[in-house]
Order: C-alpha cells, then structure tokens, then sequence
C-alpha cells in the first residue's frame, strides 16, 4: 500500500505540474492577440480529434508551444480531474495503511500487556498504560498516514517544480527560491523545541489519565471521606500543567504560518518584480505567461511549504510517542516460558523446598525458607495474622512472582519448566480483591470455563450458594453488573468469584480469603455444598478465620513469612500456639458481635 501511495502521489502531482506550462502558454498566446488587436491563429478555434490528441502529446514532452487555444483550456480540465483522481487513491493507501499500521500497533500493545508479569503491572500506573495504547499510538499513526503522505507529495511538488522551474529559466528559479534557506533555518531551530515540548506534554497527559482513572475508581473513598474538593484541585494542578505545556507548544508551533507566509509573499514578489524586469528588458525568453507560471510554481509549493512545519510537529510528537511505546515494548517480563514446556500433572504432589521470597520494593520477608508438600486430593487450609505471606504463597504456585531462592515442584520437575498458561489452566483461583467484569453474571461466570452452558453455569451458582439471589433479581443471569461489579454487595461478588473459579474444573483450586464478605448462615450452606464439589480437589484455602464446618487434612498457620505450626485442629488445639491464641480470639470477637 506505501508503494502504491508513492506512485499515485508522484501521478497526482505530475499531472498537477503541467498546468502551469500549458497556463503560460494561453497568457503569451492571449497577450499576442490583444498586442496585434486581432485574431488570425486558426489555433484558438476547437480542433480536429486528431490535433487534440496531438496537443496532449505535446504538453507531455513539454512541447506546448503551438496547441490550440481551445484544446489547452480542455487539457487543463482533464488534468485536474487525472490529479483529483490521483489524490484520492493517494489518501486511500497512504491513510488507509496507517490506520492498519494503528490496528496492529495496537494489539501489539495489548498482548505486550498481557505478557508482562505481576510485578511489572503492579508497578504501573493504569491511566499511563491508557494512554500507551490510545493517545501515543493515535499520534504515531499521524505520522505513519498524514505526516508520510504530506513529506512524500512535499517531495515531489519541489521536485517537479525545481525540475520545469530550472528548466524554463534558471536565473528567475534561483530569484524564487532566495528565500528558502531562511525557511530552513527556522524549521531546523523550532524543531528540537518541539520535540522537546512534545515529551514533556506527552508525559503530563499519562499523569492528568491516571489521576483520572484513579479517582473514577476510587469514587466512593473520595465521597465517603469528603474529599471532592481536594481530588479537583489536585486533578485542576495537573490540568493547569498540562495546559501551561500545550499553550507553550501551540505559540512555538504559531511561528511556522506567519514566518511561511512571509517567506511565500517575498518569493512572490521577487518572483513578479524580476520577471517584469526581463519582459521590459527583451530578454529572450522573457514573457508575461512566464511570470504567471512561475507564480502558480509558488502557489502550488505555499501549502506543502507551509505544511511542513505541521508535519515537523507530528514527526516531533510521533518521535516522543513512539519513544515511549519502545521502551514499554522493550521490557520483557521476568517469568517466562520455557523453551521445552513440560505439561503439568496435578497426579502429582506439589512441594515447596527451602523456597523464600522478598518483596523488593518494600524489603519484606513473605516467605521464609519454607518447606512443604502438599498431597493430591488434599485439603489445607493456611491461616495466620495479616502480612504473614499466606496470599504469597498463592501467587508463588500461580506464578504471579518467582521464589529468590528455592524451588516449586510438582512431582520432579519445577515449576518453571512448565508452560504458565498450562500451569494456571490447571488452577482455579479466587483472589482476596475480586474482580468482574462489566457484563452479565451469566458471562462472568462463564469466564472461567468460556464453553460452558448455561445450565452448568447455574449448577456451579447453586455450589457457591448465590444462585437464588441471582434468579431474584430482574433479569436474573442476564443481569448486567457495572464496573468491577460495583451494582453488587461485597458478598455476592466473592460468590460469583467463587462460583467462576469452580466452574473451571480444575483439579487445584485456592480460595484466598474469599469468604469474608459472607454472613454465617450463607457461610454455611456454601461450605456444605463446597464439601460436596471438592472431594476430588486439591483445594487450599487462605482465610483469616476458622470454618469448622469444613474439613481440612492440616491446617498451616504462618507468622511473620515463616511456617510455624500445622496439624489438625484438635492437634493445634491441644499445642496451645499461635492457632490457639487466634482461634480464642475469633471466638471472643463472635461472642461480642452476638451480645
């Protein structure tokens, strides 16, 4: 498409060219006619076919010096459409290939996000990641379509222009363009300015995107703590940067027009006053119809001279942009696939041998030289206080992060010897922050398992004890939730998380405290139900509190990174530890909360 863009390019402008020859000739022919007071040329009557298409010949190896002057008014019309239809197939492969250059872009951002690990995403910025894929990728297809297209047809007006210019009178060509070095000093000097303004507007429009993005989400915080006034003014500040930095680019940008049309206003003149000088002169050569040619070659060079500063500045800010979409794109994520996947085999057991883990930009400790197996078709339940690395451990077997030292296996082989899309296929999870999508119920629970039937997604809304509360609401499973299920409670989300996670039918599941929102007596019919849809599961579930109503082979408590106590209930119960203390304690706070 770039290739054929090039040619319809130089076609529209070659056939744009010739008229300015064939215009001199009817001024020089017009001009004789009145000097003489009379018409004798039989030449300015219609033509014969014959003599037509002899006059076409003629205008294209640029000898136009004896058409008629009928014929010449007819070959300029025709010229104009051959260029009109020329640019329009232009605009239709240049254009059209930057917006497919826009599509893959785009989608190679997307996957490049999907790629990167948990530690890289955690570390950005939403509203900055937005705008990678949206506003930096839009000003990269200004200059992939526009910008190209207007350098390529910039390109080849001067050339044709410098080419019948030189061709039809040196001297007043180099008269003409007297004025275009200065134009090319200016472009080369406010150019480094604009870049440098077009990086710095880019990165303040990422901060203005995520304060945005952030306060969206965190409308309710903002609300409930009263804090609208200072979320504006901090939004306003950002705003007030952002604009200072666009006013400053937009008066840099301003310099282009006046100063072009300056330089175009004396080329013209030169162009009139030296020209006039060789009619009054004789010179030979010399005529009126020159003159008016040579100021058609400047007017049709005005729009791409003065386009060049426009384009300069997509250049700058598709240069700024596409820097910024390079250096996410160079960023490779850490847990990678190996190159000879093993697939995994959750027959197996998996253990954690000597494994520890820091997080690095806090420096904590969540997991300290742990060893421990875990048996197929077993149940664990892993308690202990906030920050002990509970939900580290998750992560670590969803290889969401790597253990620093140590390893992971399932039977002999660890686990990044596995493929992460298998190893996690294999894996049901329900995360402590529950997210859904905004769509249907129906279709988040449908996520976890995308061929699903409907009555399958019902059996597993039963399982997870929400399906009445479902089939009471208007439009039952059609039902369409907002945002991160924000139309939902608490409660109803981590079901339908939990309800997606089982419907996935994996043989591991890892419910991360994910019963926290639920009162008792849901508490219970949903433990009951658990009972009977795990018994072939290796299921492990993190939780602050105790369920007694669901059998656990060993229970792991954790403190401070470190695996301290595991056993039974009654064998932790009898030891008098760590899970004593907090199962006391959770007994007491349920006993105050019923008084």
């Amino acid at each position: 498409m770039f290739i054929l863009g090039v040619f319809f390019v130089l076609a529209s402008n070659y056939f744009r060219i010739l008229s300015p020859r064939i215009t001199r000739f009817v001024v020089d022919h017009i001009v004789s006619i009145i000097s003489q007071n009379k018409i004798t040329d039989s030449s300015t009557y219609p033509n014969n076919f014959i003599r037509f298409f002899q006059d076409l010949f003629a205008v294209f190896t640029g000898q136009s010096s004896s058409m008629g002057l009928i014929n010449a008014c007819i070959i300029i019309f025709l010229l104009a459409i051959f260029s009109g239809l020329f640019m329009f197939l232009m605009r239709q492969t240049l254009i059209v290939m930057s917006r497919k250059i826009e599509f893959d872009q785009k989608n190679e951002i997307y996957s490049h996000y999907q790629s990167m690990d948990h530690s890289f995403l955690k570390a950005q910025s939403t509203g900055d990641l937005m705008n990678r894929i949206s506003e930096d990728v839009s000003r990269v297809r200004m200059y992939t379509g526009p910008a190209i297209m207007y350098i390529i047809n910039l390109s080849a007006v001067i050339s044709f222009c410098l080419f019948f210019m030189w061709r039809s009178d040196p001297g007043l060509t180099l008269v003409t363009l007297i004025p275009l070095p200065i134009l090319a000093f200016i472009i080369y000097k406010v150019n480094g300015v604009i870049h440098r303004k077009s990086e710095h507007l880019q990165n303040q429009l990422g901060i203005i995107t995520s304060i945005a993005q952030e306060s969206y989400s965190g409308i309710r915080v903002i609300k409930s703590f009263v804090q609208e006034k200072n979320t504006i003014d901090h939004f306003h500040a950002s705003s007030e940067n952002y604009k200072k930095e666009s006013m400053a680019l937009a008066k840099t940008e301003a310099l282009y027009f006046p100063s072009i049309g300056l330089l175009i206003g004396i080329s013209t003149l030169l162009t009139i006053a030296y020209g006039t000088l060789e009619v009054i002169h004789h010179k030979p050569g010399a005529s009126i119809g020159k003159i008016a040619e040579f100021v058609l070659y400047i007017q049709m060079l005005t729009f791409p001279v003065s386009a060049i500063g426009w384009t300069a500045s997509m250049i700058q800010r598709a240069s700024a942009s596409q820097k910024r979409i390079n250096a996410f794109l160079d960023i490779l994520p850490d847990i990678k696939d190996p190159q000879h996947p093993q697939k995994p085999d959750f027959k197996d057991s998996i253990s954690f041998q000597h494994v520890n883990y820091t997080y690095e930009n806090t420096g904590i400790k969540a997991i300290i030289d742990l060893n421990l197996t875990i048996r197929k078709g077993e149940k664990l339940a892993i308690v202990g206080k906030i920050g002990s690395g509970k939900s580290t451990l998750a992560k670590l077997m969803l290889r969401f992060i790597e253990p620093q030292s140590g390893c992971i296996k399932i039977g002999e082989h660890t686990l990044d010897q596995f493929s992460i899309s298998e190893l996690r296929d294999q894996m049901g999870y329900v995360p402590q922050d529950q997210f859904l999508f905004s769509d249907t119920i129906l279709e988040n629970i449908r996520f976890g398992n995308p061929s699903a039937t409907e009555r399958e997604v019902i059996q597993f809304a039963e399982m997870a004890g929400i399906h009445d509360e479902i089939r009471g609401f208007p439009d039952g499973y059609q039902t369409l939730i907002g945002e991160r299920g924000i139309t939902l409670s608490g409660g109803q989300k981590q079901r339908i998380s939990i309800a997606r996670a089982l419907i996935k039918k994996s043989p591991l599941l890892i419910l991360d405290d994910s019963l926290s929102a639920i009162d008792a007596h849901k508490e219970q019919d949903i433990l009951n139900n658990l009972n009977m849809g795990i018994k072939d599961k290796t299921v492990i579930v993190i939780t602050h509190r105790f369920f007694t109503n669901l059998h656990f082979d060993r229970i792991l408590v954790f403190d401070d990174g470190k695996l301290v106590e595991e056993g039974s209930h009654a064998i932790l119960m009898e030891r008098k530890g760590i899970y004593f203390d907090l199962y006391l304690r959770q007994q007491a706070n349920q006993d105050n909360l019923m008084s």
